[in-house]
């Protein structure tokens, strides 16, 4: 730890971080890219914080063959490739890698899942990691129903400590193909098992939402109708569909994006104060503000959703194609790669105040926020000072992680001149530390069994519900796309989506 973190004081009084108990978690799909790039890193930055157990061991599986020496060799070299030379601790990382092994698994041979299991009981003996298991699923969601019944088809579901299993996005394609798949996980094992996982629910300023709200006297008496105009959340992106042209043109950003990461977002932001923090209490508050949600109707889906895909242009000085130019994407794809949505909460709290959504490929910048736009002053005393814009609060969630506050101030001099200015926070420069990687909080949650930050059943269900009738609209109709040019803001039509209410994007 540096000396400087002892000198802040703004770190004074943080609370000391859980260990799990010993336990050993299994990677499917350990050949992949999300193992070297996110998993394994997050695993060795929580040994280096003394935050594992002691026999804390990973076992990685796949199709392809490798054994546990070559497995070791892949992840140490990953960790040294993406985390910073000054992070990586020679002595730590050894320790780490002492604890790695690797066994060979396919859904068409039944019987690697039986040398998984033995593998698994012969680490409870020589590790001490007392049939505590987590399970992960990095592979193509097409395996997610297979893996979990081989697991079940050995007893894997259940050991003589705890089992877990945590499943990447997307969970299911539409309403139906998650039902189907829920009704399959639960036939294994049961939903306090389950740990959906949402990755931006384990970035600190998503977090902060619920203490920003709850922990402080003065948002949570302006937190509804009476002093907010409106509520927008956005995640921009600057990079096209890079590699993934295949899976994107299958699924477009309102299922890539919007159904799970803003969604989340939202709740946070628009659900009621849970009885306690326990997972299921705030996951049911979460849960009730999306089934409080209006639904979309077909016949008015145009004033609801506006949709559009990029042409080739600029981004950062730099000529990308256009979307139907990408590798692996149809040519007259009807794919979406701008999607906006307006939410109404049909509740006490939020009528008939919207919350518009949105998210984007190919835009002039990546960045990802929550800004809360309150209602105008009623009375304007100073009219001789310049057009005042509305007080907001804005959460970035990234880049720069952070709070801004705008309101207005008096300019000095002898006149009286009103100028819109900001208070400013920023996690970096106000704690003097990093904040840690979201897989970094969400593994750790995982094996405490702590499932707050991970997405119950019900209200994956209900984010499905909600969007099936924009998504089955668009499937039908042919719009005329491209719509955008890459490294604009987005479509005319997204303008003219808030002009009609007397409202406009967030210069961002």
């Amino acid at each position: 730890m540096q000396p400087s973190e002892f000198e802040n004081p703004l770190r004074e009084g943080l609370r000391l971080e859980r260990t799990p108990e010993p336990c050993t978690m299994v990677i499917f799909g350990a050949s992949g890219d999300l193992t070297k790039r996110k998993l394994v890193p997050a695993l060795y930055s929580l040994a280096q914080q003394s935050l594992l157990p002691g026999g804390f061991s990973i076992v990685g599986s796949a199709r392809t063959p490798m054994s546990s020496e070559d497995f070791r060799a892949r992840m140490t070299e990953a960790v040294h490739h993406f985390l910073d030379p000054g992070q990586v601790d020679s002595r730590v990382l050894e320790n780490c890698a002492a604890g790695m092994f690797y066994t060979p698994t396919d859904v068409k041979d039944p019987d690697s899942f039986k040398r998984l299991s033995e593998l698994l009981s012969d680490l409870d003996e020589q590790r001490g990691t007392s049939g505590n298991r987590l399970f992960y699923f990095s592979t193509p969601p097409t395996l997610y129903a297979p893996l979990t019944q081989l697991l079940g088809s050995v007893g894997l579901n259940r050991s003589s400590g705890w089992t877990r299993v945590i499943i990447e996005k997307p969970f299911g394609h539409d309403l139906e193909s998650m039902q189907a798949l829920n009704k399959q996980v639960l036939e294994v094992f049961r939903e306090e098992q389950v740990y959906r996982i949402d990755h931006y629910l384990g970035k600190e300023t998503v977090q902060n939402i619920l203490v920003l709200r709850f922990a402080n006297g003065i948002f949570e008496p302006l937190w509804n109708r009476r002093y907010i105009d409106h509520v927008q959340i956005t995640a921009a992106e600057s990079l096209g569909v890079e590699n993934r042209g295949g899976y994107y043109d299958q699924a477009g950003v309102l299922r890539d994006m919007i159904q799970n990461h803003l969604l989340q977002i939202f709740t946070l932001v628009a659900m009621e104060p849970p009885a306690s923090l326990e997972a299921d209490a705030v996951r049911d508050e979460k849960t009730k503000v999306m089934q409080a949600v209006r639904p979309f109707e077909s016949q008015h889906l145009d004033q609801f959703a506006v949709r559009g895909q990029y042409a080739a242009g600029a981004v950062n000085g730099q000529p990308v194609k256009g979307y139907r130019e990408e590798k692996n994407v149809s040519p007259d794809s009807n794919t979406e790669t701008y999607a906006a949505i307006k939410l109404l909460v049909d509740n006490w709290r939020w009528a008939d105040v919207p919350f518009y959504l949105r998210s984007a490929k190919c835009l002039p910048k990546r960045v990802t926020e929550v800004a809360v736009q309150f209602r105008r002053a009623p009375h304007l005393l100073f009219k001789d000072s310049e057009p005042l814009q509305p007080n907001s609060l804005t959460l970035r969630i990234q880049p720069d992680p952070g709070i801004t506050l705008r309101f207005g101030a008096k300019l000095p001099g002898q006149a009286i001149q009103v100028r819109t200015v900001s208070m400013d926070f920023r996690y970096g420069t106000s704690f003097g530390k990093k904040s840690p990687d979201a897989y970094e909080r969400l593994l750790l949650d995982a094996m405490l069994g702590d499932s707050t930050l991970f997405a119950r059943g019900d209200m994956v269900e209900t984010s499905w519900r909600l969007l099936m009738p924009v998504l089955e609209a668009w499937q039908k109709r042919a719009d005329h796309f491209p719509n955008y040019e890459a490294g604009s803001w987005g479509p005319r039509e997204s303008d003219e989506f808030m002009h009609r209410e007397g409202r406009r994007w967030r210069r961002l």
